[in-house]
């Protein structure tokens, strides 16, 4: 069984190991991955492994070297647990490596989670493991790919939507090339009564590509932010980028009515204890927007909600995103890095097969 280690510290160093296989204990169950996406949301993963606990999903048993988790479908190829048979197809969060032994547990809505106890206490919603029927791979490789991304925008539509966007005139986000970043504004756009302006930032590179989205009001690049207009105003920062934030906050002052900070897409130029003017940056938790949520409306409605949106964009996704298949693992250091230096094409999505 290989796997892709990353270095915690410089999460650009990888290397694939072998490793023997797990053997089972008694109510494991072994999952053969099928495929996986990688987007830079894995790289926010690396970058913030500690601060937010990515890497303690799968730990390797080597101080210093982790596992990125990612968003694939896998197959039950082995099982000693009653919950799951042999065959059984699931999309959920995996190690990025060809294999994960889980400890499955219904989880009273159809789907699973791996009761193993390193998991208990992180977030549930990266711990649940949903059947999906074999298909086309199309399939698989888009809920890879889109739901995750989109769900995070959705789900910052929504906050912002609950918050009555701080009254803010303008809604700036940060790395608007990003997936999560253009799924946010095309939600934003779609509010036909909408009273706000949506501002894209991205790179000279990428501009041409998020300007083609049709979902920005106005697309500016890094180095253009002192030509913000200074209105009430929301960013939605997904680079991570401390130049660019310390840009929009001295720009806008106090105009700028909340800072919410969701990635890193820019790590290698991000610097947690720099101080900008103005409001405090706040990290923006999807998790608890869905808990919260939960919360008001009961179980599954923001579920519901989150699928309806994330198909919707997904179902014009030939429009901004070409999806590009990788065979094998051995391809996903490359792919990786190219996400993590900030040179791969925005208008692709990747997948790593590994069937």
């Amino acid at each position: 069984m290989q796997r892709l280690l990353t270095d915690h510290k410089t999460i650009t160093k990888t290397q694939l190991e072998d490793v023997a296989p797990a053997a089972l204990e008694a109510g494991q169950a072994r999952l053969k991955i099928d495929s996986f996406a990688l987007t830079a949301n894995n790289v926010t993963y690396a970058a913030s492994g500690f601060a937010i606990g990515y890497w303690h999903f799968f730990p390797t048993g080597i101080e210093g070297q982790g596992l990125v988790p990612v968003w694939g479908t896998a197959q039950v190829v082995e099982s000693d647990s009653p919950e799951l048979s042999v065959g059984t197809r699931l999309y959920g969060f995996y190690p990025l490596a060809e294999e994960l032994v889980i400890t499955p547990a219904a989880d009273g809505h159809g789907g699973f989670v791996d009761a193993v106890d390193h998991r208990a206490k992180l977030p549930p919603v990266y711990n649940r493991y949903t059947p999906v029927r074999a298909g086309a791979a199309a399939d698989d490789h888009m809920r890879a790919l889109l739901q995750p991304l989109l769900a995070t925008s959705y789900l910052l539509f929504d906050w912002l939507m609950d918050n009555d966007c701080f009254g803010a005139d303008q809604i700036i986000i940060g790395s608007a090339s990003s997936k999560t970043g253009l799924g946010l504004c095309k939600y934003l756009a779609e509010k036909e009564d909408r009273t706000y302006k949506i501002v894209g930032l991205t790179s000279e590179r990428n501009r041409a590509f998020v300007e083609g989205l049709g979902a920005c009001d106005t697309v500016l690049t890094y180095d253009a932010v002192s030509e913000l207009p200074v209105q009430p105003s929301v960013y939605v920062d997904m680079s991570g980028n401390a130049e660019v934030k310390a840009n929009v906050h001295s720009t806008l002052g106090d105009a700028l009515k909340h800072s919410s900070a969701v990635g890193i897409s820019h790590w290698d130029q991000f610097a947690p204890q720099s101080k900008v003017e103005g409001v405090k940056p706040e990290f923006f938790f999807a998790p608890a927007q869905i808990e919260k949520r939960r919360g008001e409306w009961g179980p599954g409605v923001i579920e519901k909600q989150i699928t309806a949106a994330w198909k919707r964009l997904a179902a014009d996704a030939g429009s901004w995103l070409d999806v590009k298949v990788h065979d094998g693992i051995g391809e996903a250091a490359a792919v990786y890095g190219a996400l993590a230096d900030g040179s791969a094409n925005p208008r692709e999505g990747h997948i790593i097969d590994l069937k």
